[in-house]
């Protein structure tokens, strides 16, 4: 681990000085996952509810931030403010869900006013403190140590190492969970359709994909010049070559165009068959444009065939499709 040097600024050696502090304060957390860990994960996946995360002060925060994070990975949570629970919001939680309260100290006095009422509900409760001997952790039916040995802070008073290692608990809970539950990358997308992100999850190849009259095609002993008038006519760089039964042969494409310049004088007597590269890359319907991407960047092309399950073409991909819907 780098340390502090004297080549620093003052600014980079508190800088790294609060970074190796927080990088320990996680590291500690491994020798604290115990049975108590299994216990969390085991009510919150038999939950038949939803998982009710609480917190004051900056536990609220990472709370919030946790209670998200669960949220998007396949197990129904949401935040509620601890004060605002003892003045109504309380009517959130039901029988059938699961609390966890976050609070370093154990004893936070918004927090553990809701224990008498969770107890006369029968609301299980999982706790995650800085102290197992607390009020909050003893009163849990399963308590998560997030204890740290210092705050980052100088003075030692200011929330920095704790809720560093709280967050980092929540989110092995989250992952935790996530593995158990099996959830799976079109699981995740359908609580991320908005953005960026959620277009690399949804669109399929099909979603994108020119076909019908849009799709460029010629068949095996065509001239070069058949080729080359296709290519232009579809406007997609490239055409399917296919064979007598409908299956795609190869492709013939702008950079197969140049290649041909060279070695050919006289295009007059050349077939797509003696220049097409041959298979030609291809890619089913089905697949997630973004795997689409992948292919292109790694071969360096800017278009796909796209064929069904006998190799015959059904449409084509180009990286424009791509860039125009915003999955890359």
């Amino acid at each position: 681990m780098p340390q502090p040097s004297s080549t620093f600024s003052p600014l980079r050696e508190s800088a790294l000085r609060t970074l190796q502090i927080e990088q320990a304060a996680i590291g500690g957390l491994q020798g604290k996952l115990d049975e108590s860990f299994d216990r969390a994960c085991e009510l919150m996946l038999a939950c038949q509810g939803r998982v009710v995360v609480t917190g004051m002060g900056k536990s609220g925060h990472i709370a919030g931030k946790l209670a998200a994070t669960l949220a998007s990975t396949g197990t129904p949570a949401f935040f509620v403010h601890p004060g605002e629970a003892s003045h109504g919001d309380l009517g959130m939680i039901t029988r059938n869900d699961v609390v966890l309260a976050l609070s370093n100290s154990g004893e936070t006095a918004e927090v553990t006013a809701l224990l008498p009422l969770l107890k006369r509900l029968g609301t299980p409760l999982i706790s995650m403190t800085g102290r197992p001997g607390s009020t909050l952790a003893k009163h849990a039916d399963a308590h998560l140590d997030s204890g740290v040995e210092r705050e980052a802070c100088p003075l030692d008073l200011a929330p920095t190492s704790s809720t560093t290692a709280a967050l980092a608990l929540g989110d092995a809970l989250a992952v935790a969970l996530l593995e158990a539950r099996g959830f799976t990358a079109d699981d995740f997308a359908l609580s991320h359709p908005g953005g960026s992100l959620g277009k690399r999850l949804l669109l399929r190849v099909k979603d994108l994909m020119h076909s019908g009259t849009r799709l460029p095609q010629i068949a095996l002993g065509s001239p070069l010049r058949d080729a080359l008038l296709e290519i232009t006519r579809q406007g997609l760089g490239f055409t399917c070559v296919v064979d007598s039964e409908g299956r795609l042969a190869g492709v013939y494409t702008d950079g197969d165009l140049r290649r041909t310049l060279d070695q050919f004088h006289d295009l007059r007597e050349v077939t797509v068959d003696d220049v097409m590269t041959r298979p030609g890359k291809r890619i089913g319907p089905d697949l997630l444009a973004a795997e689409a991407v992948r292919i292109m960047e790694d071969s360096r092309i800017t278009a796909l065939a796209v064929v069904d399950d006998e190799q015959r073409p059904i449409g084509a991909l180009h990286m424009h499709d791509l860039l125009a819907s915003g999955v890359i």
